[in-house]
């Protein structure tokens, strides 16, 4: 198993244990697991995003954290959690990222994961500039999960 790995199953299992909500210092987590600190911040930053159900705070300095908080899995507060963090603009890999999560935390059906992945997939914005792809797949992606919550609920 790669350190990587190691670094996200022991915070997965932090989270766990303290019910979706962990604060570690990168510095003593990388002395546990025997690696570097820089193998702590690439594993929060590429596994522990928004796209993926966690909301990460840091603060630095002497006493400083890192505060990972998993999405509560209240289906309509966690869509909406996601539809504010989209933003103006999504690329199509941060967006089948967030489908992927929705789907696998089955608060998407399959159906719906495949129709939005269609809806906002490079395939339909051909025709688009590619300065005004992104732009408009947030707002497409936007507008359709706000459509899941409330046909949902």
């Amino acid at each position: 198993m790669k350190m990587s790995d190691l670094v996200a199953e022991y915070i997965v299992r932090m989270l766990d244990e303290t019910g979706g909500n962990a604060e570690i210092q990168r510095n003593e987590l990388a002395g546990i697991l025997g690696c570097v600190p820089s193998q702590i911040n690439y594993v929060i930053t590429s596994r522990f995003t928004p796209e993926q159900g966690y909301i990460v705070e840091s603060r630095r300095g002497g006493g400083g954290y890192i505060r990972i908080t998993r999405v509560t899995t209240d289906k309509r507060v966690a869509m909406m959690h996601i539809v504010n963090s989209v933003g103006d603009s999504i690329s199509a890999a941060a967006a089948g990222a967030i489908l992927n999560n929705l789907a696998e935390q089955e608060m998407i059906s399959h159906y719906d994961y495949v129709l939005i992945s269609s809806a906002l997939s490079d395939k339909a914005y051909a025709a688009v500039p590619q300065e005004l792809r992104d732009h408009l797949r947030a707002s497409v992606m936007k507008n359709m999960l706000m459509t899941e919550i409330v046909l949902n609920n």
